[in-house]
């Protein structure tokens, strides 16, 4: 619950455009979606993905089918009034990705940007995993973007982890293999760095 009205909270009080982890334009997650094998074809969950633009840009895009699953119902409601008509092309979901009941294998790709480094707690993020393990069929992919180990210590005043791609891949275990790795940089709104870290794993 305190993690919830946390983001509640952020999404209450501060404009999409202001936030750090704010792109008008989802670049590198397009691209490690590419590298992951997306197509019209594919059922994708973007996780934590309530004020992105990113399930936008996929229904542009024509992809059959688009879930969101989003802690903070004021970011629900604002990417929903985003997309208009739109929306209703994609399936929303309000609840903590470490408690939430998803279907299994029901994705054929797992997109995440930025919720990972805020499970500092070893058993949110095995409990992490294992949903990913569940939802994402074999052959599949999850994709997932957090600090690099050289990125920030804290986002929206709270702790982070820091990652490189194999360290990603480790927490993963072994349900999944490293298929792809990149570093890249994120400019807040305000100018500054962010450094990102990126990997692609494949469910096996």
């Amino acid at each position: 619950m305190q993690r919830k009205t946390h983001w509640e909270t952020v999404y209450a009080t501060k404009p999409s455009d202001t936030v750090s982890w704010y792109e008008a334009v989802p670049t590198q997650s397009m691209a490690m979606l590419a590298v992951a094998g997306l197509s019209v074809d594919s059922s994708v969950v973007d996780v934590g993905g309530g004020d992105s633009l990113l399930a936008g840009v996929l229904v542009e895009q024509g992809i059959r089918s688009v879930t969101v699953v989003e802690l903070s119902g004021a970011a629900l409601a604002r990417a929903q009034a985003r997309l208009g008509d739109k929306a209703i092309r994609v399936t929303w979901l309000e609840g903590d990705i470490t408690t939430l009941a998803l279907p299994s294998t029901a994705f054929d790709i797992w997109h995440d940007r930025a919720v990972f480094h805020f499970l500092t707690d070893p058993d949110d993020r095995a409990r992490y995993t294992a949903a990913a393990a569940r939802s994402v069929r074999v052959g599949g992919a999850v994709v997932i973007g957090t600090f690099a180990l050289d990125g920030p210590t804290r986002c929206s005043g709270l702790e982070v982890a820091q990652y490189s791609p194999e360290g990603l891949a480790a927490e993963f275990g072994d349900a999944f293999v490293l298929r792809h790795g990149v570093e890249d940089v994120h400019r807040t709104p305000t100018g500054a760095e962010q450094r990102f870290a990126w990997a692609v794993l494949t469910r096996v």
